[in-house]
């Protein structure tokens, strides 16, 4: 038995020594495949299956649009208010006032004041306006005034609110809540007891609430609509450009000089009557206290020519006994 068994030993033994014999060689080929030597023939690759690439230009872009889309939405719950000020140089500033009511009315806007001084001879005309304008809009608005004149000046400035926003449409959902369900108790009290306590809450809380609702009313509207100073000027009143090189200093400084004299001029012709009232009241004082301080005087010395009138001079006055001549003792 146990001869039989030995040859069929043997076979499986030459048997497993020939496959790992081939597993070997195919991992040495595959291993070597990048590196065949010259004149050997490389067998031909097989055909990759028909599986189709991920488009990575596409998926860049898609990665971008959504990026975009979050910062559109960040951008979207954003609430900011927008303030500015612009100053335009033009030759008729009540006319232009009206072209600039114009076009912010074609925005959709509208204008909250505005103030017109007419030309005189002491000042030049000029305009004010302060317009609400959609912030969407804005840009474009502020594009086509600059167009009205010369720009001066043009200031801008964002204030963001959206935390406040927040806050205040938190509190109201929670009031409107509170509200609904004072109501609900309301319609289901029984005692009158109940009916006064959930009444005194319930308008305790609503007036809150309608204080809350025109808070967050007030801030939509600084937000929805941008609000604009407009400041209308001519030619006169517009300011200078500053100096720069040594003869427009020059220039400058001599204007300067010579408004400056023009001031002092102008400053003098004002206090000038004051000063001769001044003057004209000095002159009065001291002329009465002259003639008071001489009549003091001359009433002294009238007084002091009295006394020495009524005292007797040294003639009139009597001349001491004489001694006895016999030399005896007076009694």
């Amino acid at each position: 038995m146990r001869r039989r068994l030995a040859p069929a030993a043997a076979a499986t033994a030459a048997l497993t020594a020939l496959l790992l014999a081939g597993c070997t060689a195919g991992n040495q080929t595959s291993s070597s495949q990048p590196g065949i030597a010259t004149g050997e023939v490389a067998p031909a690759p097989a055909p990759a299956p028909d599986v189709p690439a991920p488009d990575a230009p596409q998926s860049i872009e898609g990665g971008a649009a959504s990026d975009g889309a979050f910062k559109a939405e960040a951008d979207a719950d954003r609430s900011v208010i927008t303030t500015g000020w612009i100053s335009i140089t033009v030759d008729d500033p009540i006319a232009t006032a009206e072209d600039a009511a114009d076009l912010v009315e074609e925005s959709g806007g509208r204008v909250d004041s505005r103030n017109e001084t007419p030309g005189t001879d002491s000042q030049p005309p000029s305009a004010s306006l302060t317009v609400r304008v959609p912030a969407d809009e804005l840009d474009a608005v502020v594009a086509k005034l600059r167009e009205l004149g010369t720009v001066n000046s043009v200031s801008m400035n964002a204030s963001d609110v959206t935390q406040q926003r927040q806050d205040l449409d938190a509190r109201i959902d929670a009031l409107t809540a509170s509200v609904d369900r004072l109501r609900e108790l309301l319609a289901t009290a029984t005692s009158i007891t109940d009916l006064i306590a959930i009444e005194s809450e319930l308008t305790t809380r609503q007036a809150e609430l309608d204080s809350l609702t025109q808070q967050r009313d007030w801030l939509v509207d600084q937000v929805d609509y941008s609000s604009i100073t407009l400041d209308l000027i001519t030619e006169e009143v517009a300011p200078d450009a500053a100096p720069d090189d040594f003869w427009s200093g020059l220039i400058a400084g001599w204007g300067a000089l010579v408004a400056f004299a023009g001031w002092l001029g102008v400053a003098f012709g004002v206090l000038l009557p004051w000063l001769v009232a001044v003057l004209v009241v000095a002159a009065i004082v001291v002329t009465i206290v002259v003639l008071a301080s001489r009549s003091r005087r001359e009433g002294q010395l009238d007084a002091a020519a009295s006394v020495d009138a009524s005292e007797p001079s040294p003639s009139d006055s009597p001349s001491p006994p004489s001694p006895p001549q016999d030399g005896s003792p007076r009694a």
